[in-house]
Parts: structure tokens; C-alpha cells; sequence
């Protein structure tokens, strides 16, 4: 009888002890008040600004005898091309997307006929911002590259670091593409005037982009690959180290998943006469 008391008195004391209690020498209970915490800020999440990044949609390289175009600065969607622009409208029409606050290309006819077709499915009226800071790799003409180099050339660009002094494309170097696009990647985030912007451009401009926007640095990644048409989705924050990163390389119609090879590595193919 008295050890089955003695436990049932220790247990009253451990129960009290978790209650605040404690126990006089007569066994009375006196409650002790805890300590309140101090309330926490509420967290707010930073404000950040959506950003659609499209690569232009499909076009004719090589004319019908196979042979590279001698302009590319030139050359408009094929009927591909078109479709896969006028796809992506459809995409963002389904999010219920009718305005963009910024259109902006690089200026060349593939990324205006993109732009402007992807506004046409959202019943946007207007033109598209041409923005020079994200032109195309320059120079980059597929009749340039001599065929010797390109194995070297896909090899080196499609590390996943690749080197800042590395041609791209055998045009202009790596850090020299970044020292224009990122001032005008700058220039958009300090308007204060935008809240959704669509960007249709190239795909080395864009990788650059999506590896700051991955990185918060100035590493240049070459595993990142975009079919033609394909949206990238980001959020902006106020500096180059605060982004999110949504989406990369969705195609509204689905049939560039099927690759297995980048776009440099087929090209390298075709121009050494590997047939698929």
C-alpha cells in the first residue's frame, strides 16, 4: 500500500512539474507562471516579378539543298516555327494570361514573328520592345564554324561550367555575352513599371539569364537545353541572387521532349553529315 502511494506521489509530482507546479514540504501545489515568449514578425515573402523567357520559335537554318543560310539575322519561322509560337500563345491564353505589361525581343525577325504571334492568340494589341542588350551571339553564322572545330566546339559548350573565355558558338566569348546581357537584364529590374513581362529571344541569351537566375553568379551552364518555342518560367526579385525558378524548357506541344541530343550536338551532326 505505501509503495503503490509513493508512486502515485511521484508521478503527481512529475505531472506537476510539466504543468509548472511544485510541491511544498505539506504537498501543496503552488503554480508557477512560465515565461511568455516573445512574439515573433510575421514573415513576409520578398516581392518578386514574374518573367515568361521564350526561345524564338523554329527556323530554316538550311535551305532545301542542305546548304547553312549565309544571314542568319535574316532568316524567319518556318511553318514549325509558327506553330509552336502560336502553341505557346495558346498556353498562356489557358492561364488566363491577356496582357503582358512588357514585351521585349532581341529585335531579329524570329523573336518579333514569336512575340507577335503569341500576342495575337492572347488578344494583346501592339508591338513588341526590341532590346538590344539581348541580341543573338554575335558573330554566330552556321557557315562560319569550320567543321574541324566542332567537336571541340560542342564539347567545350556543353560542360556544365562552361569557361568565360569559351566562344560560344564560335562567336563572341562567354563573358563577353554576359557583359551585355546582364546590364540589361538590370535595366528591366529596376522598372518599376512591369509586373508580368515576356522575353522572346535566343538560346544562349536565355542560358545566360537562367544561369544567373540558378546560379546567383556569373557561372554560364551548358547542360540547360530549350527547344524552339519553349517558355522558361522565373520570378524576379530585386537583385541578381534573389530568383525562383519555375520552369525551364516547357513546350506547349510536346515534341521536343523526344530528343535525346542538344541542339548544338544535332547541328554538329548534320553539318558532318550524320543523317537521323
Amino acid at each position: 500500500m505505501l509503495r503503490t502511494l509513493s508512486m502515485i506521489g511521484a508521478a503527481l509530482t512529475l505531472f506537476g512539474a510539466a504543468c509548472g507546479w511544485a510541491f511544498g514540504a505539506e504537498g501543496a501545489a503552488t503554480v508557477h507562471a512560465r515565461p511568455q515568449e516573445t512574439a515573433a514578425a510575421p514573415y513576409l515573402a520578398p516581392h518578386r516579378r514574374r518573367i515568361y523567357l521564350m526561345r524564338h520559335g523554329n527556323v530554316a537554318y538550311f535551305d532545301a539543298a542542305g546548304r547553312p543560310a549565309q544571314n542568319e539575322d535574316v532568316v524567319v519561322l518556318s511553318t514549325g516555327g509558327r506553330a509552336e509560337a502560336d502553341a505557346a500563345g495558346r498556353y498562356f491564353r489557358s492561364l488566363g494570361i491577356r496582357k503582358f505589361d512588357k514585351v521585349i525581343t532581341s529585335g531579329l525577325p524570329r523573336t518579333v514573328e514569336t512575340a507577335e504571334r503569341v500576342m495575337a492568340a492572347i488578344g494583346q494589341p501592339g508591338a513588341p520592345e526590341p532590346w538590344l542588350g539581348f541580341r543573338e551571339i554575335s558573330p554566330w553564322s552556321a557557315a562560319q564554324v569550320p567543321r574541324a572545330q566542332l567537336k571541340a566546339m560542342v564539347e567545350v559548350l556543353t560542360q556544365a561550367h562552361v569557361p568565360p573565355t569559351a566562344p560560344l558558338r564560335g562567336g563572341e566569348p562567354v563573358a563577353e555575352l554576359q557583359a551585355r546581357v546582364y546590364p540589361a537584364l538590370e535595366k528591366l529590374r529596376a522598372d518599376p513599371s512591369w509586373d508580368t513581362a515576356l522575353l522572346v529571344l535566343h538560346g544562349g541569351v536565355n542560358s545566360a539569364i537562367l544561369s544567373q537566375a540558378l546560379t546567383g553568379g556569373s557561372d554560364y551552364l551548358g547542360h540547360i537545353e530549350q527547344g524552339p518555342g519553349c517558355i522558361n518560367i522565373l520570378d524576379m526579385g530585386d537583385s541578381p541572387q534573389d530568383w525562383i525558378v519555375r520552369a525551364i524548357n516547357l513546350c506547349p506541344d510536346g515534341n521536343d521532349y523526344r530528343a535525346r541530343a542538344s541542339g548544338l550536338e544535332k547541328y554538329a551532326e548534320y553539318m558532318t553529315g550524320v543523317k537521323r
